[in-house]
């Protein structure tokens, strides 16, 4: 499986997740290639939420500085909360605020020990 159909299939994974809780869901077309917006956008009752999704089966996710300024825009501009949605493998999903990413030499990152303490799920962020 390449490393797109993985991340579109943890994607759509997602997607089906909020639909079934009752969201209005957009996946962005390109997303894995622009930095433009997040991989999916969430909306239910005038609140929405966006998200950058992750499925890396490693001790750290990384965003490339671009990419991190474009979601801090997207988050200023639309006023919704953005969050990294990253999928660990056995794990489920764990949302991360872009604040708490920290800057390292040449991206922005957050360990899988930093995320599990924080260990915000998906009823942390719609409740």
């Amino acid at each position: 499986m390449t490393r797109y159909s993985k991340g579109a299939r943890y994607e759509r994974e997602l997607l089906a997740t909020f639909y079934g809780r009752g969201y209005s869901v957009v996946r962005s077309a390109g997303s894995g290639v622009n930095s433009l917006s997040p991989d999916l956008v969430v909306i239910k009752e005038g609140k929405g939420i966006a998200f950058e999704c992750k499925a890396w089966a490693s001790t750290s996710v990384t965003i490339d500085p671009e990419k991190y300024q474009s979601l801090m825009q997207w988050q200023d501009n639309t006023k919704m909360d953005t969050y990294i949605a990253w999928r660990m493998n056995g794990q489920g999903w764990f949302f991360i605020r872009l604040s708490e990413l920290y800057k390292a030499e040449k991206n922005y990152t957050i360990t899988m020990k930093e995320t599990k303490r924080i260990n915000r799920g998906i009823d942390l962020i719609i409740s």
